[in-house]
């Protein structure tokens, strides 16, 4: 089943969904940006799609209007957008719960989460990322898993409370696990340090928790109780006290879990 579609929104989800739901054999119909630049940017991407900066899809030919904006917008957008009879309405939000639709002019509404970190200077195989779906009709639910399955086998259908757990869960494991390598990053060019160095370790360190899990892969002077080690290390980063107590509660939790 192939299905016609505006995204709303021009940041990184809808930069790499737009092309990939095209590929799939899809039809992009509008692609809506407060900014209609933005927008315009994005319509070269696939053949036909319209660039607009109104919310009025009353006359629009697609059947499903995908939200891909920022979380606190997704609210404010909801309740503007004035859509055709019988459309689809969904959000691609990790956090905001289904319910936030319910007062839009959608007939159907749902949830569409794509489980993957996004940049725009980064490609993007959709074939490995899981879509986390919901729906309180289950007509819109068998639609949607249609949609996903084109672009993934990976779709799961998970409950608004469950899926803030999940993107919990990914916040740690992505994002706060970019940023510590940030830190990294900033430690070896304050010392005038390669950051080449500890490529292979983290490479290493990444694809041993994945295989054995976190709990046993976990190495390092906190599990090991090395106390002398800890707070060398903590003095050295006394150059830095939100760095440093950073180190200090992290440590002190792999103490305590272990």
């Amino acid at each position: 089943m192939k299905f016609k579609i505006a995204i709303l929104g021009t940041g990184n989800v809808a930069y790499h969904l737009i092309p990939a739901l095209e590929n799939a054999g899809h039809t992009i119909t509008e692609i809506y940006g407060r900014n209609l630049e933005d927008a315009e940017k994005l319509t070269e991407k696939v053949y036909v799609a319209e660039a607009v900066d109104e919310l009025d899809f009353s006359e629009s030919k697609a059947e499903i209007f995908i939200l891909a904006v920022s979380d606190s917008a997704i609210s404010d957008i909801a309740d503007e957008i004035i859509l055709p009879e019988n459309s689809i309405l969904v959000h691609t939000s990790g956090t905001v719960p289904l319910s936030i639709l319910g007062y839009s002019s959608a007939t159907y509404t749902g949830v569409m989460y794509p489980l993957q970190t996004f940049s725009k200077g980064r490609a993007i195989d959709f074939v490995d990322v899981p879509f986390l779906l919901e729906s309180e009709d289950e007509e819109t639910l068998q639609k949607l898993k249609k949609l996903a399955k084109s672009l993934t086998p990976y779709n799961y259908i998970v409950k608004s409370k469950d899926r803030l757990a999940l993107h919990i869960a990914a916040v740690f494991a992505s994002n706060f696990t970019n940023h510590m390598i940030r830190l990294s990053e900033e430690i070896m060019a304050r010392q005038g340090l390669d950051f080449e160095m500890l490529k292979p370790l983290i490479i290493e360190s990444i694809s041993k928790t994945l295989e054995i899990g976190a709990k046993r892969a976990q190495t390092g002077p906190a599990i090991r109780g090395d106390f002398g080690t800890l707070d060398n290390h903590f003095q050295f980063l006394n150059y830095n006290e939100q760095v440093a107590e950073l180190y200090r509660l992290i440590s002190q939790d792999i103490i305590d879990v272990n």
